[in-house]
């Protein structure tokens, strides 16, 4: 494995200038390689690693237990599915109990987070009730 890629994968995203030093290569080295390694399409990116909190500082996150009338030939999945595909629906999981669904929402705002709720996901055809 190449040391440039090997460095990569061990670490954080580094220059070329930081990656020549603790390799002991020069920028000119490192770029050549980091050039292969793209060509041959060995690396074929870096993946961020985001702070939530200071990423989306302005949004609030939501739980919402949802109860659901399961559709005949269907159960769950296809009203889980529908609802899954909200803009503000962060994850959705199954649940069995006192609910349904269990539901992450988010929203610039609580006003948003409840407009969500009361206009969109309560008028869904197949949703019982909903607890936020």
């Amino acid at each position: 494995m190449s040391s440039v890629l090997q460095l990569i994968l061990e670490g954080e995203r580094l220059d070329t200038a930081q990656m020549a030093q603790v390799l002991d290569l020069s920028e000119a080295e490192v770029a050549a390689e980091l050039q292969r390694l793209q060509a041959e399409k060995i690396l074929l990116g870096w993946r961020p690693v985001l702070n939530p909190e200071r990423a989306q500082e302005d949004n609030v996150r939501a739980v919402i237990e949802v109860r659901i009338s399961p559709e005949r030939d269907g159960g769950f999945d296809r009203l889980s599915a529908r609802i899954s595909q909200f803009d503000a629906v962060e994850s959705c999981y199954l649940m069995s109990g006192s609910y349904d669904l269990l539901l992450f929402a988010t929203g610039k705002d609580l006003r948003e987070v409840a407009t969500f709720v009361s206009e969109r996901l309560a008028s869904v055809e197949g949703v019982l009730s909903t607890a936020t």
